[in-house]
């Protein structure tokens, strides 16, 4: 009883230090809808099974802790070179003067805040709509804190294909931000948007983003996390697709006291493709690092395809999280759900948390699941440096080779070189 007063307390807490955003009256139906299911579910705690790993305390908490804003040394933005529509938020607030003109041919965009004030819009169908139907059977409370709060974000309808990629940029200037985002993206039937994230984006950071895919429409989405040493984040992507639907993301994550990146994915049109993917790189020699994937792919048609692979390189205590489910529900006949969690750890120091999981109600599919986790491999090691590789530098390659799937994952091959690159930057600033 003095346990679940405590709780309360603290969620309201929480609600009270809020306020719901204006908007028209579908947007506060929604936001008023989220904020009644908050209430009813309560905040996490590491009681709760999903949460036994990461500590929500700071993410729970009322006021964010201060997160020193990195000083990134005039180091080249990630997807600079890329041929991009930008857009950008600063402590998540949009920044028109530093954006693009949002306007491009194959897709229709604004900005939340423009979109919510209106009566009557394509996105009411959609805000908070994905976030509620992820809630089930694993309640997920920041995601539905987050369409009750969220102050600004952006909604994308793309009507073909899109011209270029949409990169949603996320700059993080004051120590004691506490940003939260909402996106939403409707992709009609035989679109294609490419989707671009990078930064920091605030000293706490709690962001949603919603993904409807339509029959043949493809979605590709590749996200950096800045690598400001003491930010927090709690994401989450929602999607559903339809018939013959492509879904592919790839996240990477380099530094960060705290990051948790959810992803809840229904396939629910048949021959859908989701590919969900993720590389984290953490040292903790500067401040602590842990670092959660929590992924629930549900195959509910038939013919579909997931795969998860997810690589997390540790040292100097760093830990890192995955929980991975794959549902097959009756009737989903010749699924191939894949599940590869790895960790390569480079001293005895840091941690690697598994939670891989199958449940399956049709007969006709092939599933599996792995998950490994280790040190460098000797013998490769020895190879290198008989060949005159510095022992410094041939773990580095072997990093880089460990990460290697995690990064195929990526469709366009330009953008998986620059990732491969900023890795590879990132071991020789810490070589240097």
């Amino acid at each position: 009883m003095a346990l679940a007063a405590r709780n309360t307390d603290a969620l309201e807490a929480r609600i009270a230090a809020l306020a719901l955003p204006a908007g028209g009256a579908w947007a506060k139906a929604a936001r008023e809808d989220a904020l009644a299911r908050l209430r009813a579910m309560g905040l996490p705690g590491r009681r709760d099974e999903y949460w036994r790993f990461t500590r929500p305390d700071s993410l729970n908490a009322v006021e964010p802790a201060k997160a020193q804003v990195f000083d990134h040394g005039g180091e080249a933005p990630v997807f600079g070179a890329i041929d991009r529509l930008k857009v950008v938020f600063v402590d998540g607030v949009f920044a028109p003067g530093e954006s693009d003109p949002l306007d491009m041919a194959g897709i229709e965009i604004e900005r939340l805040a423009d979109a919510a004030a209106r009566d009557i819009h394509w996105a009411q169908g959609l805000y908070g709509a994905l976030e509620t139907r992820g809630q089930d059977p694993v309640t997920r409370p920041f995601a539905a804190l987050n369409s009750a709060f969220a102050t600004d974000g952006v909604v994308i309808r793309v009507t073909g294909k899109a011209a270029k990629p949409v990169n949603l940029v996320y700059r993080h200037e004051s120590e004691t931000s506490d940003a939260i985002l909402h996106h939403v993206v409707k992709l009609e039937p035989g679109a294609d948007l490419t989707l671009l994230e990078n930064g920091p984006a605030a000293a706490r950071f709690n962001k949603c983003l919603e993904v409807e895919v339509g029959d043949g429409a493809a979605f590709h989405h590749v996200r950096t996390q800045g690598r400001d040493h003491q930010r927090q984040a709690i994401t989450h992507v929602f999607a559903r697709l339809g018939r013959e639907s492509t879904f592919k993301s790839f996240t990477l994550t380099v530094n960060g006291r705290l990051t948790r990146n959810e992803c809840v994915v229904e396939l629910t049109g048949d021959d859908a493709v989701a590919h969900i993917a993720g590389a984290a790189m953490g040292d903790a020699v500067r401040c602590d690092f842990h670092h959660d994937d929590t992924v629930f792919v549900t195959h509910d048609a038939e013919g579909c395809e997931s795969r998860q692979v997810f690589k997390k390189v540790l040292r100097n205590g760093a830990v890192g999280t995955f929980q991975g489910k794959i549902l097959v529900k009756p009737g989903a006949q010749k699924t191939d759900g894949y599940q590869k969690s790895q960790s390569l750890l480079l001293d005895e120091d840091s941690t690697f948390l598994a939670k891989p999981e199958l449940e399956i109600y049709a007969d006709d599919v092939a599933c599996s699941h792995g998950s490994t986790s280790g040190a460098i491999d000797d013998e490769a090691l020895f190879y290198l440096r008989s060949r005159g590789v510095p022992e410094v530098l041939a773990t580095d390659l072997l990093v880089l080779a460990f990460l290697a799937d995690a990064i195929a994952e990526i469709e366009d091959p330009d953008i998986a070189a620059d990732i491969t690159g900023r890795l590879d930057a990132w071991l020789q600033r810490r070589r240097g």
